[in-house]
């Protein structure tokens, strides 16, 4: 995974057993967001995620992949309720997560409307020692593509919980 350079394809089913493509989202801003059903990380930023998506009205696809072998299919489709999640594709192999070098959740990734790599790290600048977020590099990096430029800062190092890979 090369910045500046086509993100790979991929398809998944999602929990309604429907399959989704990442080249159908061409055209439309894509934040891949690689989510957990237990990581309080990615529980923190769902709700900012959800916000600024309502924001951006429409402009910006979310496309949210549980990559944990531990968590189940149940698991998943409760707490996305609970949270209201849109959507949450299902890696159960982590293919994906291999494919795009997802190491936490949440890990997310921005393409440009013409599927570049734009972006990729972390939702915000939380850490174990700064609880509160006082960047939101999510934000930062779609504001800029929707205006027509390219994110200042294109890569932090993604924090939260280590996707599970093996049980």
């Amino acid at each position: 995974m090369q910045l500046n350079q086509l993100a790979p394809n991929f398809e998944l089913p999602d929990l309604e057993g429907g399959f989704h493509k990442l080249c159908d989202a061409r055209g439309k801003i894509v934040i891949i967001n690689f989510w957990s059903a237990e990581c309080p990380h990615s529980g923190r930023t769902d709700r900012l995620i959800l916000d600024l998506l309502e924001k951006w009205n429409r402009q910006v696809e979310l496309l949210s992949i549980a990559a944990n072998q531990n968590e189940s299919i149940q698991m998943i489709a409760e707490t996305a309720t609970a949270r209201s999640m849109p959507r949450i594709l299902i890696d159960a192999q982590h293919i994906v997560a291999d494919q795009y070098e997802a190491m936490t959740t949440p890990h997310v990734f921005v393409l440009d409307p013409e599927g570049l790599l734009r972006y990729r790290g972390a939702v915000d600048d939380v850490t174990f020692r700064r609880r509160t977020a006082t960047q939101f590099f999510l934000r930062e990096a779609v504001e800029s593509l929707l205006q027509g430029s390219l994110p200042e800062l294109n890569e932090t190092p993604a924090y939260g919980c280590t996707i599970v890979r093996e049980i």
